[in-house]
């Protein structure tokens, strides 16, 4: 019955210097249920590319936005997390009774939402928006990676590594990379 689904929520790429935040909505399908659901970093890549095409054909509605690095920039990550977690529960095709967020913030939303420390471990409808997210911020990066080879995305997503900042000095800041980050501040404040 419709009016008792719950909607699980999660994010990727709050942590990097580059590219946008992504998040996913999934209302999972109790009469068709995803075996082998876990937190998105627990899987490996290829595990998770597998699980993301079983989730986009079982589940009884997903969605994926994301936060532009511009909105990060002018909002904060948090907000701009909260903002493409609104974006997909908004973009769902059947509206949830109810959402599960993983952690401890909630974006606002016309349906209850609770969130849930440690979600995308316990909870399966968190674990596959945290797949689904996951899928499509790594997608986001590849792509990325084909206009600016030089940074390594395909590699460390846009996570600040060694090589990332190594990069970042070589080459200076893209338009890919997030303006209010400290790494990315400090070039941009030494006219990198």
């Amino acid at each position: 019955m419709l009016e008792a689904l719950i909607c699980g929520v999660d994010e990727a790429g709050r942590g990097p210097l580059a590219g946008p935040v992504f998040a996913a909505a999934v209302i999972l399908d109790p009469a068709h249920p995803v075996a082998g659901l876990a937190d998105s970093k627990a899987l490996s890549a290829r595990r998770r590319e597998a699980l993301a095409a079983e989730i986009r054909s079982r589940a009884l509605a997903w969605s994926v936005a994301s936060a532009s690095v511009e909105e990060i920039d002018a909002l904060n990550i948090l907000q701009a997390s909260l903002l493409a977690m609104r974006r997909a529960v908004e973009g769902l095709a059947v509206a949830p009774a109810g959402v599960e967020v993983d952690g401890p913030h909630c974006p606002r939303l016309a349906v209850p939402a609770r969130g849930i420390v440690g979600g995308d471990a316990t909870h399966a409808g968190i674990s596959a928006a945290s797949i689904l997210a996951k899928v499509a911020r790594d997608a986001e990066m590849l792509a990325l990676h084909r206009i600016h080879p030089w940074y390594g995305f395909d590699r460390h997503k846009g996570y600040p590594t060694a090589a990332h900042l190594a990069a970042l000095r070589a080459h200076g800041v893209c338009a890919a990379h997030r303006r209010s980050f400290g790494p990315v501040r400090v070039l941009l404040a030494a006219g990198s």
